[in-house]
């Protein structure tokens, strides 16, 4: 079985949201847009960087300067291992209950509801 990368912490999760939604980008690029939310150092975020990049979070090309990072690991793939993470220690691992949880803590739409439905069909078929 293959190991699983390390859960990221807030601070990497933020970094991370940054390299999905906006492709590689240089630490001070990085800097710039964390900056827009709270203001932080770019000592601080060039080490959270390098810690991401030991952990296999962020893959680090050193051919140009600056240096530019990249998402090492897909944002679904951590999504889906920060959901199994909560589903295990809040739901005690049942996702029938995590899911009921999240539709009656916000309203949803029919739209949206019909897609859960569908999913739920297709993944009650895929066990038969």
């Amino acid at each position: 079985m293959k190991a699983e990368r390390p859960r990221p912490t807030e601070a990497e999760l933020g970094i991370l949201r940054i390299l999905w939604e906006g492709g590689p980008q240089s630490v001070r690029a990085v800097l710039k847009k964390l900056n827009e939310e709270k203001p932080t150092g770019y000592t601080n975020v060039l080490k959270v960087m390098q810690i991401m990049t030991e952990k296999g979070l962020v893959v680090k090309d050193d051919s140009c300067r600056p240096q530019i990072y990249s998402p090492g690991v897909p944002q679904s793939r951590t999504q889906r291992q920060l959901l199994r993470h909560l589903m295990e220690r809040a739901f005690g691992g049942s996702a029938r209950a995590m899911v009921m949880q999240a539709l009656s803590t916000e309203k949803t739409s029919p739209a949206d509801l019909k897609r859960i439905e569908k999913l739920l069909d297709k993944i009650e078929d895929e066990k038969r």
